[in-house]
């Protein structure tokens, strides 16, 4: 049994979430191999190599990869697909993209967000915005899955001794372009992968309140900054903060939730965090439900002596 890892990157490194796909290959068991597509990047191709658990790395350089266009890795991802019984991406924007392309063309059904294996087969993932659980099994030869990142510890991106093959690039099909890209920069760890998270909610008040309070309480806490849908649709914050069914699903050490309410789209992206802090005025707040500590204090005078006790 032969498992292709569709490997995420910059051209330049290897995601973080590409080591928590190959975890979840690594539970199926079988031979684990990674594509990795794009120009350039073979620097990415050497550490992939090294990741524990990967016995070959296959190789596709060329200039028609190197935006990751979802048509084009589509189909090259199909073409390779040959003698693979499994074929994983992490399930993040790129991996949604491509993999439902992948599973049309080789007509079989795709099964997302998977958060636990069962066996080969037969896999765990949620539904109903995380509310249920369901064990779904695939009878299909070629099994193509999305990975939920926080559902796998990440294996280690060292160890591993893989060899690289370099396998021919498919034609460009010029289905789509990448016009643009606007790359959000900070100082802080990247929210998806960050270890601490402050977010903050509607009772924030406005975007002026949010940084005035929040930024102080990450700083101190090297922590990432995210939000609830209800700030970003109000404008306090960009939307790549967003944590939730439809924005970033994150599982840090540390979650501090901050005048949000708890709906369920909010918990869907947060619940799995290991420990989870609410500080909400309202008693009947449903993000108590899952915090393992709440406070039902006014966040304007609760957070400013939260960052002065740090």
């Amino acid at each position: 049994m032969s498992l292709l890892v569709i490997a995420e990157h910059d051209n330049a490194s290897l995601k973080a979430a590409t080591l928590n796909t190959v975890a979840a290959a690594a539970k199926i068991g079988g031979e684990i191999h990674i594509l990795v597509a794009g120009v350039g990047c073979a620097a990415v191709a050497e550490e992939a190599a090294k990741v524990e658990g990967v016995t070959k790395v296959k190789l596709a350089d060329a200039a028609h990869y190197g935006d990751q266009t979802a048509e084009n890795l589509a189909a090259l991802i199909v073409a390779n697909a040959a003698g693979y019984t499994h074929i994983l991406a992490p399930a993040t924007s790129n991996g949604k993209n491509t993999l439902p392309r992948v599973a049309a063309l080789l007509d079989v059904a795709q099964i997302s967000e998977i958060i636990s294996v069962v066996d080969a087969d037969t896999f765990v993932r949620p539904i109903y915005a995380g509310n249920a659980l369901a064990t779904v099994k695939s009878g299909d030869s070629t099994k193509v899955i999305t990975v939920r990142t926080t559902g796998f510890d990440a294996v280690a991106n060292t160890g591993g001794s893989a060899a690289i093959e370099s396998i021919a690039a498919g034609t460009d099909l010029g289905q789509s372009k990448l016009i643009g890209r606007e790359l959000t920069k900070s100082a802080r760890p990247e929210l998806a992968a960050a270890k601490i998270i402050v977010s903050g909610g509607r009772g924030m008040g406005n975007g002026e309140n949010y940084h005035a309070l929040l930024e102080p309480l990450a700083d101190k806490l090297g922590a990432a900054l995210g939000a609830s849908r209800a700030a970003v649709d109000a404008g306090f914050v960009p939307n790549d903060y967003q944590v939730g069914q439809t924005g970033k699903i994150v599982a840090p050490q540390l979650y501090i939730a901050i005048g949000i309410s708890g709906a369920i789209q909010h918990l869907a992206g947060m619940k799995d965090s290991k420990v989870i802090v609410a500080i909400n005025k309202d008693p009947d707040a449903p993000i108590f439900q899952v915090a393992d500590y709440g406070l039902v204090a006014d966040l304007f005078q609760a957070v400013p002596e939260l960052v002065a006790g740090l």
